[in-house]
């Protein structure tokens, strides 16, 4: 197997360029995962990666041993100083792979389940409602084109591998939306729109989620299938967390189709 024990390295700094640079993610059409589990879910998914690097003090794991030879192919061993630099996890053990960031294409109508998130712009929240998304059965997920990309790595490590398990489209405009949606389009609103509560959550749905401080864009609300739903709350805070508001979203829907003998599943298939 490869080593590489110096920083001036062309395969190294290609490495640190694609973990650091959202421009080069997109140039390349790559991006980096890291851990054992990250790993693992997208060869489960996908099968192949482009490139595996190990820290030398972690090839004599058990786990990183078992990962090796499930690819069947070495991988490239990074100094444990150079290591550390391009990891995005303090003093963690990888390993780092390098993979080609899946691009699906987007049904010509959309009749099922979704979330489309305009704007958010926090990694963390962005992962977090990726990971709820998955959790809950609703496996398609939309982003506009000023929203932070799904695949950067802090994304992935908020989605805890949740990226895997949906179907994720990136840069989609509201004009998109607006001809391609088959069903209602509900935008949750910090106003006094209909309580979530009170709402008919039975059908198919695409939930409306907006910019962290901004809130929805206002094309969205004037599209002909959008109507207002709000997460009732005391008046201490104005609003709550885009992630936390997602969360109690897509659960009261669950549990509406639940009580009514719904199979999510069914909600959740592309058409």
């Amino acid at each position: 197997m490869s080593a590489i024990r110096s920083a001036a390295n062309d395969h190294y700094r290609s490495l640190l360029r694609l973990g650091g640079s959202a421009r080069e993610r997109r140039r390349s059409g790559q991006t980096v995962i890291e851990g054992i589990h990250l790993i693992e879910s997208y060869l489960d998914r996908y099968g192949e990666l482009r490139n595996l690097f190990v820290p030398e003090r972690a090839l004599a794991l058990a786990e990183h041993a078992a990962l090796i030879a499930r690819l069947g192919r070495p991988p490239t061993v990074l100094a444990d100083p150079l290591f550390e630099r391009a990891s995005q996890v303090g003093h963690g053990n990888g390993p780092l792979a390098v993979i080609d960031v899946p691009v699906p294409e987007l049904p010509a109508a959309i009749g099922s389940d979704a979330v489309y998130l305009d704007r958010i712009q926090d990694p963390g929240n962005l992962g977090t409602i990726l990971r709820t998304c998955a959790a809950v059965g609703v496996t398609m997920v939309l982003l506009s084109p000023e929203a932070t990309p799904a695949w950067s790595p802090k994304v992935m490590r908020a989605g805890m591998g949740a990226h895997f398990h949906l179907q994720i489209y990136e840069a989609v405009p509201v004009a998109v939306l607006r001809e391609r949606a088959r069903v209602q389009l509900l935008g949750l609103r910090a106003d006094d729109a209909q309580c979530l509560y009170d709402a008919d959550l039975l059908g198919p749905a695409i939930w409306l989620l907006g910019n962290e401080g901004a809130g929805l864009a206002d094309e969205l609300m004037a599209l002909p299938q959008s109507r207002a739903v709000s997460i009732p709350h005391a008046g201490a805070v104005e609003s709550l967390n885009v992630a936390t508001a997602a969360a109690v979203a897509l659960y009261e829907q669950l549990r509406q189709r639940r009580s009514a003998g719904q199979s999510t599943a069914a909600r959740s298939e592309v058409v």
